[in-house]
């Protein structure tokens, strides 16, 4: 078998990415980027990326530099074997190495690496999992990934939305967090009070404010009372020492990280020197199934829980279900809730929620996302 085709997709959402003003759901991401990887046996390959969609596109498309280290995606795997991931992955590190390693080199690296999972599956008949060494489970609990509402209201209402349909967890994050010290504890209470004691609730603050290691050390102490599951990606992405004075001040909230990190090299790093509980490997941005596989192994040797982040449509949900599939140990499914036809209506056999909050693993070949590609054409606005 042999990769004839890399096509990259431009999908526009017909709203903005902007915030809810009351209880509504937000929209989520202005633009996506879908990889399709082709090969002569007719089987296709599909990934989502989260990335700059545009630049991503130009990572695909660069022509073949003569260096052998400015090289574009597709001029270092056209004629490839989509089995041997391994081999590739480290072909396209080290062909963009000049201007990538991280970034969108890493992420469209990334996105290639899910897409040739999603083939090999389809050309041996297994789900991905199966690819991975096995699951250890058929379900994973998912929890409902949104922004912050504006008022304790409407986070009250926000709250009774995803617990009417199903979910036992709840992540609010970003939004107007972090603008207003007691206006953000207040939206926390309402939050706790809404989903009640036995409901999970998770919070992402944003790392963009520029808060030091001090107030992250107030904000932990601030929330300890409504026993939050974890403080996710509070701080700059490489203040690594900064992580570690949290986690060395004794808070009782456990630390998550990592859906800015990549590869198994900067996992290290972030586990070894920021001394996070939970390592957050996007698996469109931390090197596909093949580097978080190795992210696994680092968490597992530091005694800490791996949780995938996954923020965009059902092909990167499901890659991620494959991989809590594997895991040891599974904490939840993130399943982004955004209200957003691009995102939706590209699917063809979209994830289902049980009624307990679970979502079953796809048993299918591949990833086991059927991909409508008239939908994707309808959202299209460049393609390289």
């Amino acid at each position: 078998m042999k990769i004839t085709a890399v096509d990259a997709f431009i999908l526009e959402s017909p709203y903005e990415n902007v915030a809810p003003e009351g209880s509504d759901e937000a929209h989520g991401v202005r633009h996506c980027l879908l990889l399709k990887v082709s090969t002569d046996e007719g089987l296709v390959g599909w990934s989502d990326i989260e990335t700059a969609p545009h630049v991503a596109a130009a990572v695909v498309a660069a022509p073949a530099s003569g260096a052998g280290v400015f090289e574009g995606l597709r001029a270092l795997v056209l004629g490839e074997d989509p089995f041997e991931v391994e081999r590739l992955w480290d072909r396209i590190y080290r062909g963009t190495i000049y201007y990538g390693r991280r970034g969108a080199a890493i992420q469209v690296l990334s996105g290639f690496d899910l897409a040739c999972h999603d083939i090999i599956g389809k050309a041996v008949g297994r789900p991905v999992h199966k690819l991975l060494g096995g699951a250890r489970r058929d379900r994973v609990r998912a929890y409902a990934s949104t922004l912050f509402r504006s008022t304790p209201d409407a986070m009250r209402r926000a709250c009774e939305f995803y617990r009417s349909r199903g979910f036992t967890a709840v992540k609010f994050g970003w939004g107007v967090f972090g603008r207003d010290r007691r206006q953000d504890i207040r939206l926390v209470e309402a939050a706790r009070e809404a989903l009640g004691p036995d409901m999970d609730l998770l919070i992402d603050p944003g790392w963009m404010v520029n808060r030091s290691a001090h107030d992250a050390i107030q904000l932990c102490r601030d929330l300890e009372p409504y026993h939050i599951f974890w403080l996710e990606d509070f701080l700059h992405p490489e203040c690594y020492e900064g992580y570690a004075a949290v986690k060395a001040a004794g808070v009782k909230t456990r630390l998550a990280a990592g859906e800015q990190e990549a590869t198994a090299w900067g996992f290290h790093d972030l586990i070894t020197r920021g001394r996070i509980d939970v390592a957050q490997p996007d698996l469109s941005r931390c090197g596909g199934f093949t580097h978080a596989r190795r992210i696994a192994w680092e968490a597992e040797r530091a005694g800490i829980d791996v949780c995938p982040h996954a923020w965009l449509t059902d092909l990167l949900t499901a890659a991620s279900l494959h991989f809590n599939a594997v895991l040891p140990r599974s904490l939840f499914l993130e399943y982004n809730v955004c209200d957003n036809p691009m995102l939706r209506e590209i699917v063809g056999n979209p994830l289902r929620l049980d009624p307990d909050g679970f979502i079953p693993v796809p048993q299918g070949p591949g990833l086991g996302i059927e991909i409508d590609e008239r939908a994707v054409r309808k959202f299209c606005v460049g393609q390289a």
